[in-house]
């Protein structure tokens, strides 16, 4: 690849610089940022000449016209990588991309502890009753302190759904507040969950027992509306719902109603199925409820870590390598076939101009 120049097509959202200053080292690489709103033609003309497309991973950044499906892949057929900028890989179809033979990666652990470390902030944020005390002191006055009364978190029991990168972060944390760390994940063995000082337990078990259910998953078929009215019925009463996840993995009105019929007595949310929610959005009104606009990996140096694991990603995928964060290792061996033939097309190409 030392003697070709390959095409990068990025949207336009907010990338940390490490990402270019990594892609443009290399004089064999041309990065091209492309305005969603701009001229269509030539976004499509980009994207049609890309060998890889970097991708926003939440669905309210992109428009439908951008988003990697079926159709958008018969266009595409230079392409040899999806990139996603975050670990959730919500914008691209990735059963379309496996049978089409294009590679998915996103940046799974780049943002790890800072959505931990958010997790937690929540957590203490709801029980100690922070920021409803925060918007009281500054509208009224005439109330006692105990009004305000929370609870610690030290010596609760939290229940973890996923057990990935931020999964394990959430429990390390947990237990410097000395709680008890159940964890449910179908795709662990209980003896690797058991390794990290936490216990793993069945769905229902978790929602029953712990005092605060924080999710940790991806959105996908498996876990859309997980959270139903049924699942919050088994959560003890009083306890806590953190979401650091997705959107659409909780049922927002059955949580609504939880919270308003005081079965659990608040929520931190940091995900929205529509994002940003609408102002008027029930859960909003309440309390009880600290809202954030999926902000839990965005810090300074979550941005710089997903940027740089992403351009790094992308060289090893140009360099035809597996790369780290694999979302569809099944399509190596057709990946591979497809490179080589790209690849030597345009070596041909090259060779005749």
């Amino acid at each position: 690849m030392e003697n070709k120049r390959l095409l990068i097509t990025r949207l336009n959202v907010w990338y940390d610089p490490a990402m270019e200053r990594i892609l443009s080292a290399r004089p064999n690489l041309e990065l091209r940022t492309c305005a969603q709103d701009g001229d269509e033609n030539l976004t499509r003309q980009s994207l049609m000449q890309s060998l890889v497309y970097q991708i926003p991973s939440s669905r309210d950044e992109v428009r439908d016209a951008w988003m990697v499906s079926s159709d958008f892949l018969q266009l595409c057929q230079q392409l040899l990588c999806v990139s996603v900028n975050e670990a959730g890989y919500d914008t691209v179809d990735v059963p379309a991309c496996t049978k089409a033979g294009v590679m998915v990666v996103n940046q799974s652990g780049a943002n790890a502890q800072s959505v931990a470390e958010t997790t937690i902030g929540l957590i203490l944020d709801v029980s100690r009753r922070i920021s409803e005390s925060d918007r009281l002191i500054r509208q009224k006055r005439g109330f006692s302190r105990e009004y305000l009364m929370g609870s610690e978190i030290s010596g609760k029991t939290i229940g973890l759904i996923g057990f990935g990168h931020i999964g394990k972060k959430v429990a390390m944390l947990a237990k410097a507040f000395s709680m008890r760390v159940l964890v449910f994940d179908p795709y662990l063995d209980a003896a690797i969950i058991n390794q990290s000082n936490c216990e793993s337990v069945g769905f229902s078990a978790l929602l029953e027992s712990s005092d605060f259910v924080s999710l940790h998953c991806p959105r996908n078929s498996s876990t859309l509306n997980m959270i139903d009215e049924e699942a919050i019925a088994k959560m003890k009463p009083g306890a806590v719902f953190i979401s650091t996840a997705r959107g659409g993995i909780h049922n927002e009105a059955a949580l609504f109603n939880a919270l308003k019929s005081g079965h659990l007595s608040g929520a931190g949310l940091d995900v929205w199925e529509h994002e940003p929610p609408a102002l008027d959005h029930p859960l909003l009104s309440l309390d009880n409820v600290v809202a954030t606009f999926h902000t839990a990996g965005v810090t300074i140096e979550a941005r710089r870590n997903m940027a740089t694991c992403a351009a790094e990603q992308i060289i090893t995928v140009l360099q035809g390598k597996k790369p780290s964060r694999f979302v569809n290792p099944e399509v190596w061996p057709i990946f591979r076939e497809r490179y080589e033939k790209i690849m030597a097309g345009r070596m041909l190409l090259q060779s005749c101009n």
